[in-house]
């Protein structure tokens, strides 16, 4: 059943279902008629739905839900539906050296938010440095230790900045959670830049001190780059100057909150 197209009639709730729709196939990648083809529904059905004119069913709604790759809760609960809340809860995402804890600290106090950076959660969690829980309980544990803190931190603060691992989005369901409760963007920097940050900031762990680091940083952002794509925005941060790059994540993210 179709609902009137004005903006004003249009039912909230049903609003931001559409939102949350058209935000999951972004991030997925996938065009409308593409998705509408893995729900197989019509792609106009899938247009009034993201624009809040349709009045789907629950059947039609797991349809959606499945070629989104998400669970039907996701979609039809008010807390999973709320922009407003998710945009509470901003995630920096990006590789190491993108300036994401020196950009996520000024934000979070220039908008009254906690800061939290994720890699030192897991380093409390775990009672030890992140290097030792590689090598001493390896990859599975680390990405155990990722997970409860990132899930910890979206549950302890309502109004969050949060400075995420690089690798964090090859867990894909510790990724979904933070794209689902989070208002994500991706710092971007070339590979030069990445590398000259790092080390910059005294890092010696193996990829700042491999002849082949160079090499493997333009791998692993290859690799990466289009799971950071599905961020809901974008910066360069080598494009313009640390200053620049402020204002512009700030003036952004104040319109969001």
């Amino acid at each position: 059943m179709a609902l009137p197209e004005s903006a004003e009639e249009r039912h909230p709730y049903l609003t931001a279902l559409g939102e949350r729709v058209r935000a999951l196939r972004s991030r997925r990648g996938l065009t409308r008629k593409a998705a509408a083809a893995r729900a197989q529904v019509s792609e106009r059905h899938w247009a009034n739905l993201e624009a809040g004119t349709g009045n789907a069913s629950v059947l039609v709604l797991l349809q959606v839900a499945k070629a989104l790759q998400c669970g039907l809760a996701s979609l039809i609960l008010e807390e999973a539906v709320s922009v407003k809340s998710r945009h509470q809860h901003i995630a920096l995402i990006g590789l190491r050296g993108a300036g994401k804890s020196t950009l996520g600290q000024r934000l979070a106090r220039e908008l009254g938010f906690v800061f939290v950076e994720v890699s030192r959660v897991i380093e409390t969690l775990a009672g030890c440095s992140i290097s030792e829980i590689h090598g001493l309980y390896g990859p599975q544990a680390y990405r155990r230790y990722e997970r409860r803190a990132l899930e910890d931190s979206l549950a302890q603060h309502s109004h969050l900045v949060l400075a995420t691992p690089g690798g964090l989005v090859s867990d894909e369901a510790s990724f979904q959670l933070l794209l689902a409760q989070c208002f994500t963007v991706w710092l971007q920097a070339t590979p030069e830049d990445h590398m000259a940050r790092v080390v910059a900031q005294g890092d010696t762990r193996p990829m700042a001190a491999s002849p082949e680091a160079m090499g493997d940083l333009r791998r692993i952002l290859q690799d990466r780059s289009p799971s950071y794509a599905r961020a809901d925005w974008q910066l360069n941060t080598s494009a313009q100057s640390q200053e620049d790059c402020f204002q512009a994540l700030k003036k952004y993210c104040q319109t969001l909150v």
